[in-house]
């Protein structure tokens, strides 16, 4: 199904319209292609004189630069190719220190700029620059860079997709490769120095923002939960019983470990596959619901619950999952080689869909066939002299170690709708190649139908 787009102008007329009517003053909410966002702050209004909106740097960034709330609190290339439009790509968001696809781009023309900005355009790219650790069981040996960036041996330019600056209650890592996190930190401690390198590095910052700042950052944060909260088809996602939308993210129970599915869990509990139960209700009205809704709405509805119940129990052979299959958990369990699960063994945090534990993953993104557009890493284990070619090592780069190449953590789930492309490396344009990726890599068996009642469910999170 195509996408629909809006004018400029009539989305933020259309938003700004939404919000004013929103009841709950710390509600803000806005159009999407495929219904509407909304975000609530659970400590008051959103103040946008918080130091999330204040330029502390030296570029003119700020955090709402990358994380802007019609967005789902990260970007699209939408919003970045019309902020291209508007200022001829001189809004902050064009910047080399990390927006171009090379270090020392010095584009002057606006086809210059395009040129020198195209992953951010087109994918929603952030360039990171990462040295491989002195003491990493493995090397780079040669590098395939489409953009002849001339990247150093020791040096690795990754792109990646800014992660949602909301909802992060339930996360358990900070950043795609969990750079930010420690084993014995708190999130919010986390996030605390994230705030500050993110200052110093994406604004460039020449000091370190105050320690009141960072907590008013990471306080603001904390308090956001972000869903998608009326669907075009199926209508309000609240209704007859059902709990979309962010008022019931904002008091989802959460802890670490909570459905961990190797035992990991700390009050013993066992896992369940059914992580999902927003739109159960609606599966009892049988169309008895709201008065109002016409049969096209009902039978919108129905495919968003058999939807929910295809990603709970939908029966997938995992196997070759780097992190997953054969790897010893803390606890001394070890997954099989090979074994039947579903989406939710993975995604299994209920209603939000992320890990409830550190446990980044290998899914097979970072196939140069899946991103042909990134540059490629051929890196070579010091001691066995095995190679493997990678658009971006992952949690590797971190660790240094050879069995975390290409491992990333998984993302929250809620409001996907706002937040295309997907994946890491924006790899997914759309949330149907979400889905033909999973088809293609496990080999799951949907037919036409249950394929298009899961785009439905993902559509209304």
């Amino acid at each position: 199904m195509a996408k629909r787009t809006f004018p400029a102008f009539l989305l933020i007329l259309i938003c700004v319209v939404a919000s004013a009517t929103e009841k709950d003053p710390n509600m803000e909410s806005f159009v999407n292609a495929d219904g509407q966002l909304r975000t609530l702050n659970i400590n008051g209004a959103i103040d946008r004189s918080n130091p999330f909106f204040q330029d502390l740097g030296a570029n003119g960034r700020r955090c709402v630069t990358c994380h802007e709330p019609d967005n789902a609190w990260t970007i699209t290339p939408e919003l970045v190719q019309a902020r291209f439009a508007v200022s001829h790509g001189d809004d902050p968001l064009f910047r080399n220190n990390d927006g171009s696809n090379c270090e020392f781009a010095v584009p002057q023309t606006d086809d210059e700029k395009r040129a020198a900005y195209s992953l951010l355009l087109t994918r929603g790219l952030i360039r990171v620059g990462l040295d491989v650790p002195k003491d990493a069981e493995f090397v780079i040996q040669s590098v395939d860079d489409p953009y002849d960036c001339g990247a150093a041996t020791n040096d690795v330019s990754v792109y990646r997709r800014p992660l949602p600056s909301t909802n992060l209650r339930f996360v358990t890592a900070i950043m795609w490769d969990g750079r930010e996190s420690t084993a014995t930190t708190t999130i919010e401690q986390d996030l605390l120095r994230q705030s500050n390198n993110a200052t110093r590095g994406h604004a460039q910052a020449g000091l370190d923002i105050t320690a009141e700042q960072a907590r008013q950052i990471v306080a603001f944060e904390m308090g956001l939960a972000t869903a998608q909260a009326m669907d075009n088809r199926a209508g309000n996602l609240q209704s007859d019983g059902a709990s979309g939308g962010p008022v019931a993210v904002s008091r989802q129970e959460f802890f670490v470990g909570i459905n961990d599915p190797v035992g990991l869990n700390p009050t013993g509990a066992p896992f369940t596959t059914n992580v999902f139960t927003i739109f159960e209700p609606w599966s009892r009205l049988a169309g008895r619901g709201s008065d109002g809704l016409d049969a096209a709405a009902w039978a919108a509805r129905e495919s968003i619950v058999r939807g929910q119940a295809l990603f709970n129990n939908k029966p997938i052979v995992l196997s070759g999952v780097g992190g997953l299959n054969g790897q010893m958990f803390p606890n001394g369990v070890t997954p099989p080689a090979s074994f039947t699960g579903t989406c939710t063994i993975c995604h299994d945090t209920p209603n939000i869909g992320n890990h409830s534990v550190k446990a980044p993953l290998d899914i097979g993104l970072t196939a140069p066939d899946v991103a042909p557009y990134l540059p490629v890493y051929t890196l070579r284990n010091k001691m066995t002299k095995k190679t493997v070619r990678t658009t971006d090592p992952g949690r590797a780069l971190i660790t240094g170690k050879w069995a975390d190449i290409n491992r990333f953590k998984g993302p929250t789930l809620r409001a996907l709708s706002a937040r295309a492309p997907y994946f890491h490396n924006g790899s997914a344009a759309t949330l149907d190649e979400v889905i033909e990726f999973y088809e293609r890599r496990f080999k799951i068996g949907f037919t036409p139908q249950e394929r298009a009642d899961l785009l439905a469910f993902l559509r209304a999170l």
